[in-house]
């Protein structure tokens, strides 16, 4: 029994069988020519066969090999276990012993065959892993093939692509170059061709410019020829008319000029001046036209002189000296063309009519407005007078 025990661990340990046998035929034969106590040894050396069992059973399952063995040894430590409890002779144990001894052989058998099947299931194992290994070399030889295709295949189309690339590249290029050198062509036609239209428009515009120089030039000798035809005409004339003046007139010239060199007068007020001096109308008007007057020189001398002792707003002198004989355009000229403060006008003016009347602060600042100041200087002439 112990012998068949040593011999199943030492197949377990993977030992060379023969070693295995030669341990388990030594067991054998110390355990019979021991003087031990054979039911102990049973005892101790089935309850070692049950552990070792167990054992194998648990790595067994952990492996995922077969659990064949592992119970054959948990059977036979069982065994050795319970014929150590057993109480019979040595007669009884005798047989017991020859009663195991088939149990042994058979035991020995199977475990023969179980390790046929292991050496099998390690071949088909290794055929397995060696199969598996076969598949994953073909598989990775055939993914590196798929790989180097795929490369070659993707570099094969990034090429074709490059070189697509590059002929639309260089037929745009080539599009470009001929759309700049053909809008250059035209560019230079047009250009040519306003060159050509500008140089005759500019020898046109030259030969109507010379046309038109020309017959200004023309016009302007005829009308000069004309001019002095008629101011020599005028001047015979003149000279006839001088010839034909009145005493009265040449009188009536001759007071015309005085008045003028000491007070400014308006042409009409002039004729009426001499009118007053006894004058008649036609002698009077013959003489204001028959002297040399600058109207509006007279009209600024008037307003001159009637800022020097009245005020006046800008309105009011202007209507003072149509009022007089000017126009309204030589009166216009005459108030724009002195020199006036509109502001001290209407204070001097507030002061003159707060010197013969009383007004209130509101009734004398809309007669300097009806005078015809702002309102702006109205008002400051009324604040400068204290009302």
């Amino acid at each position: 029994m112990a012998a068949l025990v040593v011999f199943i661990v030492a197949l377990v340990s993977d030992m060379p069988k023969k070693s295995a046998a030669i341990i388990a035929i030594i067991g054998f034969v110390l355990v019979n020519i021991s003087d031990f106590p054979k039911d102990a040894l049973y005892g101790i050396l089935g309850f070692l066969a049950i552990i070792v069992g167990i054992v194998m059973l648990i790595v067994s399952l952990a492996t995922k090999k077969p659990v064949k063995i592992s119970g054959i040894v948990i059977l036979i430590g069982f065994l050795a276990f319970s014929n150590s409890l057993s109480s019979e002779t040595n007669t009884a144990q005798v047989d017991d012993v020859t009663a195991l001894e088939p149990l042994e052989a058979e035991a020995v058998e199977k475990s023969e065959e179980v390790d046929d099947a292991a050496e099998e299931a390690k071949a088909k194992a290794k055929a397995v892993e060696e199969a598996k290994a076969k598949a994953e070399e073909e598989a990775k030889a055939k993914a590196e093939e798929e790989a180097k295709a795929k490369a070659a295949e993707e570099a094969k189309v990034k090429a074709e692509e490059e070189v697509k690339a590059k002929a639309e590249e260089e037929a745009k290029a080539k599009d470009e170059e001929e759309a700049k050198a053909k809008a250059e062509e035209e560019a230079k036609a047009k250009a040519e061709e306003e060159a050509k239209a500008k140089a005759e428009e500019e020898a046109k515009a030259k030969a109507e410019e010379e046309a038109k120089a020309k017959a200004a030039e023309e016009a302007k000798a005829k009308a000069e020829a004309e001019a002095r035809a008629k101011a020599e005409e005028e001047e015979k004339a003149k000279a006839e008319a001088e010839n034909a003046v009145t005493v009265s007139q040449q009188e009536a010239i001759g007071k015309a000029k005085d008045y003028l060199t000491f007070t400014a007068f308006s042409k009409q007020g002039l004729i009426e001046q001499l009118e007053y001096e006894e004058f008649n109308n036609a002698d009077a008007t013959y003489a204001v036209e028959n002297i040399s007057v600058d109207w509006k020189e007279q009209a600024v001398k008037m307003a001159g002189n009637y800022i020097e002792y009245t005020p006046f707003s800008k309105s009011g002198l202007i209507g003072q000296l149509e009022f007089e004989g000017f126009n309204n355009t030589d009166a216009t000229y005459a108030v724009e063309n002195i020199s006036v403060n509109w502001r001290e006008q209407a204070i001097k003016m507030a002061e003159n009519y707060l010197e013969y009347t009383e007004f209130s602060r509101g009734g004398l600042i809309d007669q300097l407005i009806f005078e015809g100041f702002s309102n702006a200087d109205a008002t400051a002439a009324v604040d400068a007078v204290g009302l």
